[in-house]
């Protein structure tokens, strides 16, 4: 199940929620600081490892996406 952050258009809260993806609706989601349901999912920034090592001179790695390096439309 993924984890979406969301952010409360009454009180402004920004939270965290972990949401099924099959019964997944936005009216379910309350916000944890004043209970109301106006809420609205936020685009979260992820990371992830290709798990190659480290590079000093990055431009010496392939891009995931395009399998290109120097990749200037991924990056």
């Amino acid at each position: 199940m993924p984890i979406y952050e969301y952010q409360c258009l009454d009180c402004s809260e920004r939270f965290d929620e972990l949401v099924g993806i099959i019964n997944y609706k936005v009216d379910n989601i309350n916000c944890p600081e004043c209970q109301s349901n106006h809420v609205q999912r936020l685009m979260s920034a992820f990371g992830f490892s290709s798990g190659e090592k480290s590079s000093a001179n990055s431009s010496s790695l392939s891009c995931s996406t395009c399998s290109s390096k120097n990749c200037s439309a991924c990056h």
